[in-house]
């Protein structure tokens, strides 16, 4: 008796990129194969329509056994399964962890549980998003959380280095992870105006600004974690929130901005300056407390963004008050000689200055 057998012999194997490209929207390889076809690929290579259904078929059979190697990138150069060119390596394992912003949002932010996995037909719903694409995106960030969540140093070249992302990719989820492991809120009401890259630029400043600056931190915080010593220092801000000072520091601005601003915004800050103070001192000696730290982007929204748009102020009459918000202390006695208290001051307000900007839409 004869049997027939098909053998296929090869090296270095070939992907197709918008067959990759369907495979991670979640397309099946029918819909994939009717998508090509009415792009003309039949009239193109003179393929019947079942060859075309098969090749495309062969090729979900492919990236479905590549995938645990994607899970794990530094395993992919490793293995000798599939063998292939370094740029077929690097476009499998970028266009596996890019993301969509939209997804991303829904899930800003909230504990990776398999729970809010399964809200996740919610967020499709919602997105337009195939459900498969979205479990493959929430799945990503969770690893990419797993595999750095305990260690030290920059949090972009770690997941650079474990999960051999392009930079710009890798900054976007080490924000996001950022954002997670610190429980911000983003999904209240009054912060739905505000999009995935306005929260991901204002974790990245925090990374800058706000991590342990050295190598050894007396407090050994992770990658994801907050300066604990800075936190502390914040307390003695308060000292900008007495009498003196904020009648000091008023002056200042005051003058500063004179002919620079309108008189409307003029007068608005005149009348208004101790209380927006006070507020943006008050979140800096918040962030001690996890419950006022998870409410940062809510508290610069509503106790300072809110405010000064409901007033009309400009984005350039924010960014100059800010400016010299900012300078200020450097002229006050009372702070001029305390260089650690004004490193400290620094840090703190040219990040949330960053953020109030950044989020400050017209």
């Amino acid at each position: 008796m004869f049997a027939e057998v098909d053998v296929f012999v090869g090296n270095n194997m070939l992907v197709d990129p918008e067959v990759y490209q369907f495979w991670l929207n979640g397309y099946t390889a029918e819909e994939a194969a009717a998508v090509l076809q009415n792009h003309g690929v039949l009239k193109q290579s003179g393929l019947p329509p079942d060859l075309l259904i098969s090749d495309v078929t062969d090729h979900y059979r492919t990236f479905q056994m590549l995938e645990r190697w994607l899970h794990y990138p530094s395993r992919l150069t490793e293995q000798w399964n599939f063998q292939m060119a370094p740029p077929t390596q690097k476009m499998l394992v970028e266009k596996y962890y890019e993301f969509d912003t939209a997804v991303i949002r829904e899930f800003l932010g909230k504990k990776l549980s398999s729970r809010n996995r399964k809200d996740l037909d919610d967020v499709s719903e919602k997105t337009g998003v195939d459900i498969k694409s979205c479990r493959r995106q929430f799945d990503n960030v969770k690893r990419v959380y797993k595999a750095v969540e305990e260690t030290t140093g920059f949090l972009v070249q770690n997941i650079q280095a474990q999960f051999h992302l392009p930079e710009k990719l890798a900054k976007k989820y080490a924000a996001v992870v950022y954002i997670t492991n610190n429980r911000f809120e983003t999904g209240k009401k009054k912060l739905m105006y505000l999009t995935i890259d306005d929260f991901l630029y204002c974790a990245n400043e925090m990374m800058i600004n706000w991590a342990c600056p050295i190598p050894d931190c007396r407090y050994e915080e992770t990658a994801m974690d907050m300066d604990r010593e800075f936190l502390q220092d914040l307390r003695d801000m308060k000292i900008l929130v007495e009498k003196d000072a904020l009648d000091e520091q008023k002056s200042l601005i005051m003058s500063f901005i004179s002919g620079k601003v309108s008189d409307k915004i003029y007068n608005d800050l005149d009348c208004n300056f101790k209380n927006l103070s006070r507020t943006i001192v008050n979140i800096a000696y918040g962030l001690n407390h996890s419950k006022e730290m998870k409410d940062l982007f809510v508290d610069l929204v509503e106790k300072v963004i809110e405010p000064c748009r409901q007033a009309r102020w400009t984005k350039r009459e924010l960014q100059l008050f800010l400016e010299s918000y900012r300078n200020s202390p450097q002229q006050m006695p009372l702070l001029r000689s305390e260089s650690h208290l004004l490193y400290t001051w620094d840090r703190y307000i040219t990040t949330v200055s960053s953020c109030i900007l950044k989020m400050y839409h017209s």
